[in-house]
């Protein structure tokens, strides 16, 4: 049997709800030379059916486990099993759009030796409405390791459903960190720019989708642990680069302009009261140079806007009170 060029971990746990548009999406693509593998975590709804639905309409193979509670180790071990040369991520309630395995397949095929490659995404609703664009704050081409993270230790601007990488590159380091609920892919980026060469096309090609259900905004409700596993990312990876890269502390700061500024908005949407003083402040002593990474590169305000702009749609969408 050849070997896939692309392998597709797809891990699922009572995602009936958005599963079917998510491999809608994988099956209006070209699919010769892939292997799509489900991970599914013990789903008590009708996941699992649809998964065996789409048997044969897309080169699909289902992976069943017992229930562990733990999207990353599921990831991981769908990526364990895989075969391709490539490998990438798809959530259950996340799509492709139209055209995507096609310009990922001429791209790799110019830059077979770059380890990661990117690109934007859209923000969707529950609906499937657009609600604008996940860039990434890149110029477009063959970049060097240390511009990419110098500029992804400010935040995670990478979708999941996004990258491309090298499999043996993510088999090299260790796959995703399975401690970490909410910045495991973070960190798995991470590690794979510091491999090698990332390569960024400024075509969205997939699609976020933002709802109450999802595991960001179920997460997101506990804060302090959000923090701490941003706080786990930026000690692991920013000492690195700052010894790498004397005289650059900027990025470091900004860097952490941006995890207190994340903390205080997951908690002020969840009803407590951040200092937001002594954020400003803090944000001030950045200067005009720190004030400029800092929207660049941690895209608060198209995020904002987009969540924002998801919930407009919801709160519409209910009906009045009788």
């Amino acid at each position: 049997m050849s070997e896939p060029w692309l392998s597709v971990i797809v891990p699922t746990y009572n995602g009936a709800a958005y599963l079917a548009h998510t491999l809608d999406s994988i099956a209006m693509q070209t699919t010769d030379g892939v292997e799509v593998i489900a991970v599914d975590d013990g789903s008590s709804d009708a996941t699992l059916s649809i998964l065996k639905s789409y048997e044969s309409r897309i080169p699909l193979r289902i992976l069943a486990r017992r229930r562990i509670g733990n999207w990353v180790a599921n990831t991981n071990w769908g990526l364990a099993q895989a075969r391709g040369r490539y490998a990438c991520f798809l959530h259950q309630d996340d799509l492709w759009l139209p055209d995507r395995l096609r310009m990922l397949r001429r791209w790799l095929a110019r830059e077979p030796e770059t380890t990661l490659f990117l690109h934007p995404s859209q923000y969707i609703d529950a609906a499937g409405r657009g609600l604008g664009v996940w860039r990434c704050p890149l110029p477009e081409g063959r970049l060097r390791s240390e511009l990419v993270i110098e500029q992804l230790l400010v935040q995670n601007f990478v979708a999941v459903p996004a990258p491309v990488f090298a499999r043996a590159a993510a088999l090299r380091v260790g796959g995703l960190d399975e401690a970490l609920w909410y910045t495991a892919d973070w960190d798995f980026w991470l590690k794979l720019a510091a491999l090698g060469p990332t390569t960024y096309h400024a075509r969205p090609l997939a699609a976020f989708r933002i709802h109450t259900e999802s595991q960001t905004a179920q997460g997101i409700s506990r804060a302090g642990d959000m923090r701490t596993q941003i706080e786990i990312v930026l000690q692991r990876h920013l000492p690195r680069w700052e010894a790498a890269n004397p005289g650059r502390g900027a990025v470091g700061r900004t860097a952490r302009m941006s995890l207190e500024v994340n903390h205080a908005l997951a908690a002020w949407a969840h009803g407590d009261r951040p200092k937001w003083l002594t954020l400003a402040s803090d944000f001030l002593a950045l200067g005009p140079a720190g004030w400029h990474r800092f929207f660049r590169d941690s895209r608060i305000v198209e995020r904002v806007a987009a969540r924002l702009l998801a919930k407009t749609y919801q709160t519409r969408a209910k009906p009045l009170a009788a």
